[in-house]
């Protein structure tokens, strides 16, 4: 298993090499090529210039084999094939790591406009791309997701939305979608992800489409952080996503939720170790994962923001790895989603 140390290092400098299964632009705080590290499943950022190099199968820094093998995984068969109405599967769902089906939706946001944007997120410029559609389909999806399972070994999928106008936020078409895919591909295990919508009955019909897990997506815990990285859902008071962590731990059960939290963003690290701490009590899985602005993003666009320091997401993520190992909250031991995947946080390294 990589160390803490080095796997922060990797996350924060990136690593050159082509990877052929790659995420780019989208929801989240970084895009990344999958390998396997060590033969373990590995998000790590491309970045051409990078002192991390691979050769011949090994990870060199500055020419020196540090000892650890590095394979890309390969490209899913599945990518190869188009839905009756001629669209690229992997327009609807990518594969991520080594065996989950990962889609967004609805690749819209109503929070997208500057004054509320995500200052990490570049969730619709994938879709000003071409490279996915605006709104997946329940029988789209189903499609997809067989196929990824009998052509490919995927495990398990996650699905995510951008928040819509209603006040379930985009989650009852993410039932909608779970139940289609659960009942095209038994035993395929689903995480859906989603902002805690108004009415927490929602959390009930998730779970009941088929719904394994639950990813609610604070990032932050710090106010004054949520405000200036995300004014939109800043405004969303963390009373409503305690609320719904508890409604969703009951539902789901405890070690099935979970939410990220990004280092680098300007909160006190001990304030954010402490609330994962606060978290884990409420039986929520902390995914800490490190910023990396990407283009596209107000935060590369406009801000011109940084990575943290490596020393930094490591020290964060070996204590929170610490916790969730005394707490019993591993992340494997979740059925589906981005702490049973692990690919894009050190904490599997870490133990957490």
């Amino acid at each position: 298993m990589t160390s803490t140390a080095l796997r922060s290092e990797l996350a924060v400098r990136g690593v050159a090499l082509d990877a052929p299964v790659r995420r780019q632009g989208g929801a989240g705080p970084s895009d990344d090529g999958h390998v396997l590290l060590d033969g373990v499943g590995t998000a790590l950022p491309i970045v051409p210039t990078s002192r991390y190099r691979v050769r011949a199968g090994r990870l060199l820094f500055d020419g020196t084999d540090l000892g650890v093998d590095v394979e890309a995984v390969r490209r899913p068969a599945f990518y190869d094939l188009r839905t009756e109405g001629g669209i690229p599967y992997h327009q609807i769902a990518r594969l991520h790591g080594t065996d989950v089906l990962a889609t967004t939706v609805v690749q819209t946001c109503i929070r997208y406009g500057e004054a509320e944007r995500c200052r990490f997120c570049a969730i619709e410029e994938s879709l000003r791309a071409g490279a996915t559609t605006a709104v997946k389909t329940p029988a789209q999806l189903a499609e997809v997701a067989e196929a990824a399972v009998r052509l490919d070994g995927v495990r398990q999928m996650v699905m995510t939305t951008g928040t819509t106008t209603g006040r379930d936020r985009g989650a009852r078409h993410l039932a909608r979608c779970a139940r289609a895919v659960v009942a095209a591909a038994p035993g395929l295990a689903v995480q859906v992800q989603c902002e805690p919508p108004a009415d927490l009955t929602v959390l009930r019909e998730l779970h009941d489409a088929g719904a394994a897990s639950i990813g609610i997506h604070v990032e932050s815990l710090d106010d004054e952080v949520r405000r200036r990285w995300m004014p939109g859902k800043g405004a969303v008071p963390l009373d409503e996503y305690r609320a719904a962590w508890r409604e969703a731990v009951r539902v789901f059960g405890r070690n099935q939720v979970s939410t990220y939290l990004i280092v680098g963003l300007g909160e006190d690290p001990d304030a954010l170790v402490a609330g994962a701490a606060d978290l884990i009590e409420l039986g929520v899985y902390p995914f800490v994962v490190p910023l990396r602005p990407i283009a596209g993003t107000l935060a590369f666009d406009v801000d011109g923001a940084c990575t943290p320091p490596a020393a930094v997401v490591a020290d964060v993520t070996s204590r929170v790895a610490a916790l969730l190992r005394a707490a019993g909250m591993i992340g494997s031991d979740q059925r589906a989603g981005c702490a049973a995947c692990g690919a894009c946080s050190a904490l599997r390294s870490a133990g957490g």
